[in-house]
């Protein structure tokens, strides 16, 4: 094969292919051979070192960047998977163990079904309490504040939400006072409920010479006490009266909020022999946060005051001890005319549902009264809606309050049996939280919590089943998906 030399002038080869150097930059020339034949044959190249070491590097760059890129995205992938395991094992682990299946062949009107239902919760029942019912905070505010005005030897407080506000410096006002006039005041508050308590208020508090308390500190949650809240409302006095019920030291359930009207709350206020056992249950858990303690009660020093017959049942998971459920599963047990339970975030679980069922079964007219769109907790709304076609196929009658946040948690059995307190219809309320309840055998009582329940049911949305099932195909999706998560809330 021959070259023309002449038309290489200035051009290096390097191997069989002719470049032209010009500075640093390494131009291609199109050269020409010639075949024996005389054919003309065109060739062009990019074979000098300089240009095949940038393009290696350009290329290795390139193929690092893609390799970097495609092991973030696998580290996400590996990431969300282990996210959906460890959710699938939560939910898995926070669905009903057993399933309680109970029936009574006593009913809730039989006179020995008061000493039964004690003596199956090992706790003792009391009589000649009475009780006064206060509906929302501008009945119970007053008359709580007032007990602490009155108070002389001591004061107990346990309460899962304790704010900065009108409400909560009313009553550090009075305990403070209380305090610095020598009665011995004692609090047990949420870390996490309180969150939001004043640095001023529990500053002066202590000053005065208040003892308060944190139940599981945030700074020092370990993964099997950051689930166990206690979750109680309840205030003692003297020994003589208590209150306990839904209500929160919080300016939400005095006044209107940014996002909802006044909460719709009750408590009830308490006297007779009952008294000792909320301060004894106020006592348990004093005795877990407060180090080295000797428990105050004094038994039976709150004279006989009415008719009622009482069980104060409570629960502490962190202690080991939880009556509360089967109480409810006994009392819906029993029940042979009528359940009417109003709660918010009412959400059924195996043995719950299991037990409505069977009260159905048996002609039990069944009423659930629960807060509506106007809610705090979205997610757990949605949760409970997802039984809710179930509930109506067995006849259950759903409402949902509209005026605002219905946070009352109560339950009326035939007329007779009233259940009520912290607790709501729920499986953290009723399995995890440290809970305090009272159930009361009293028609008068009953009487008095059905007046308010009939009266929310005027201002409440009445569910029916063929409305509830044309709702639309986003709603029944997301209230499906959300109902998986109803046992962790």
């Amino acid at each position: 094969m021959a070259f023309d030399f002449e038309e290489m002038c200035g051009v290096a080869w390097i191997g069989a292919t002719p470049i032209r150097l010009t500075g640093r930059r390494v131009v291609p020339v199109a050269h020409r051979a010639t075949t024996s034949t005389g054919k003309r044959l065109s060739f062009s190249g990019f074979a000098h070192p300089a240009f095949s070491l940038q393009r290696r590097a350009a290329m290795t760059a390139r193929t690092k960047s893609q390799r970097q890129h495609w092991a973030r995205h696998h580290r996400v992938l590996a990431a969300l998977l282990i996210a959906v395991i460890v959710l699938a094992v939560g939910l898995l682990i926070a669905q009903d163990q057993e399933t309680l299946r109970i029936r009574s062949s006593l009913s809730v009107e039989d006179p020995r079904f008061p000493p039964y239902l004690a003596n199956l919760l090992g706790h003792r029942l009391t009589s000649n309490d009475s009780y006064v019912v206060r509906t929302n905070g501008e009945q119970a505010f007053p008359a709580m504040l007032a007990a602490i005005d009155h108070a002389k030897g001591r004061i107990a407080l346990e309460t899962y939400i304790y704010e900065a506000g009108d409400v909560g410096r009313q009553f550090a006002d009075a305990l403070e006072a209380a305090a610095k006039r020598g009665v011995r005041v004692r609090i047990v508050l949420d870390s996490l409920g309180s969150k939001k308590m004043s640095d001023d208020d529990e500053k002066r508090l202590e000053t005065a010479g208040a003892e308060l308390k944190w139940v599981n500190p945030i700074a020092s949650f370990q993964i099997e006490e950051a689930n166990y809240r206690t979750h109680r409302k309840a205030l003692v006095v003297d020994g003589e009266v208590a209150f306990i019920g839904g209500m929160g030291i919080a300016d939400q359930w005095l006044h209107d909020q940014k996002d909802f009207p006044t909460w719709r709350d009750t408590m009830v206020e308490m006297h007779g022999p009952v008294v000792a056992d909320v301060e004894a249950a106020f006592n348990q858990n004093w005795i877990v946060v407060a180090g080295i303690v000797e428990p105050e009660i004094e038994p039976n020093i709150s004279p006989a005051t009415g008719t009622a017959k009482s069980i104060v049942v409570w629960s502490a998971p962190q202690t080991g001890a939880n009556e509360l459920k089967l109480l409810y599963l006994l009392a819906i047990g029993a029940a042979r005319h009528s359940i009417d339970i109003e709660s918010p975030y009412l959400i059924t679980d195996e043995s719950s549902k299991w037990s409505i069922q069977e009260a159905r079964r048996r002609g039990v007219r069944v009423r659930l009264l629960v807060e509506g769109d106007m809610t705090d907790a979205k997610a757990v709304k949605y949760a409970g809606r997802g039984d809710y076609e179930q509930l109506l196929e067995q006849g259950v009658e759903i409402a949902e309050y509209q005026p605002t946040m219905l946070h009352t948690k109560a339950m009326v059995v035939d007329g007779l049996l009233s259940i009520v307190g912290s607790a709501n219809f729920d499986n953290r309320s009723l399995e995890l939280n440290d809970e305090l309840n009272v159930a009361v055998f009293d028609r008068a009582l009953a009487a008095r919590l059905l007046q308010d329940f009939e009266r929310d049911l005027t201002q409440s949305k009445t569910l029916d089943l063929e409305s509830w099932r044309q709702r639309s195909p986003f709603e029944r999706g997301r209230d499906w998906l959300w109902s998986y998560f109803g046992e962790v809330f």
